[in-house]
């Protein structure tokens, strides 16, 4: 005869349910499961109780011999204790079953602390198997198989779990390989830990998102075919140009004038030297939205108005950078009161020009979705 006994070393049925043990019979036992589920959701001991009715049922189709399911408990607190009551009740188990035949039993449990009362089960009935219910809602050290395998199958929390810990782990092995080049230990743990620092400082804020988003928006650029992405390089090399041309006119400056110069003339000359580059890089890079926009039938004659902006703003600022430097210099175009009035009239024209002009144009020439809105229906 085949003996399925669910353990329950803590006696979470009897303290939870009232019920009386060791509880003997299939249905006797579902009942107590559902008792204890109703009563405690929760506890791990439910599954165990429904684990071994199926494994009650499975052996009944399976085996020829007998097969009967009883459930034992112990106490809560002392080990010693609950073993002993555990024995107890087996010997009850054993003495109400009405057959000849020998006993053989197979084990549930709901994890290694009840499997601690097997001794004292194979010193009263053979054991044929073990069976460890491992409980996917239990918040113990019994769950903690479950926990991390399923941490381990989402590939977010593995990203954030598995590689800091396998930058740690290369620790020693790039230590011990940068020892036969002669690189100093102390290197190698810096370059891990900023890399382990920006790796913690980038899940921490969230950049991933920011990150995956900007990688999206360059790829439909590429593939959109527009103009923008050549006028944005060739503006950020304008850029870079127009910071090393002021760099350069700042070291000139400061080589022209006694003691260092005052942070008025510093940005000063930074401007003078930048401002051309930079306008150039303004210019270019508004030219190739106005195309895109043109191209995707959205464009507006106001659009125009941004490389007229950056040319008169560029006038403008030159003009004044010009004013506060002194004569003389390489690379310096010196202003003065007079030169400096006509370039901020120049500038503030040609700003007011652009804008009249093209409001103008818009209004007699409609284009896109404004010349649609205004055709009669």
């Amino acid at each position: 005869m085949l003996l399925v006994l669910c353990v329950d070393l803590d006696d979470d049925l009897g303290r939870k349910t009232g019920l009386s043990t060791p509880v003997v019979g299939r249905q006797r036992v579902e009942d107590a499961a559902v008792a204890l589920a109703t009563a405690d959701p929760e506890d791990s001991d439910v599954n165990v109780l429904f684990q071994g009715i199926q494994v009650h049922d499975e052996l009944l189709e399976s085996e020829d011999e007998e097969v009967e399911v009883a459930a034992v408990t112990g106490l809560e607190g002392s080990d010693v204790k609950a073993n002993r009551a555990i024995g107890d009740e087996i010997d009850t188990v054993l003495a109400s079953l009405s057959t000849g035949e020998p006993v053989h039993a197979i084990v549930i449990t709901d994890g290694a602390q009840d499997e601690s009362v097997l001794p004292v089960i194979r010193s009263r009935v053979p054991i044929d198997g073990v069976r460890r219910v491992v409980v996917r809602q239990a918040q113990n050290l019994e769950s903690m198989y479950y926990t991390m395998k399923q941490v381990l199958a989402d590939p977010e929390t593995r990203g954030t779990i598995l590689v800091p810990l396998g930058i740690l782990l290369l620790i020693y092995p790039f230590v011990t390989i940068a020892s036969f080049f002669d690189v100093p230990g102390a290197v190698v743990l810096g370059l891990i830990s900023a890399l382990l620092g920006l790796y913690t400082l980038f899940r921490g804020l969230g950049l991933e998102s920011a990150v995956d988003e900007a990688a999206n928006r360059a790829r439909n650029v590429l593939y959109a075919g527009r103009v923008t992405i050549i006028t944005y390089v060739a503006a950020a090399a304008l850029l870079v140009v127009g910071g090393v041309r002021g760099a350069e006119l700042l070291e000139t400056v400061s080589d022209s004038v006694a003691g260092d110069p005052a942070p008025g003339l510093v940005l000063a000359t930074l401007v003078h030297g930048a401002v051309e580059w930079f306008a150039a890089a303004g210019i270019t890079s508004s030219l190739g939205q106005v195309t895109d926009e043109y191209l995707h039938d959205r464009f507006k004659w106001r659009y125009l108005n941004a490389p007229f902006y950056v040319f008169a703003i560029a006038i403008v600022l030159y003009a004044l950078s010009g004013f506060f430097l002194p004569e003389g210099v390489a690379g310096v175009r010196k202003f003065y009161l007079p030169g400096l009035a006509v370039a901020l009239t120049v500038g503030t024209l040609l700003g007011v020009l652009s804008t009249l002009t093209f409001a103008v144009a818009e209004s007699r020439y409609p284009t896109g979705s404004d010349g649609e809105s205004e055709q009669p229906a």
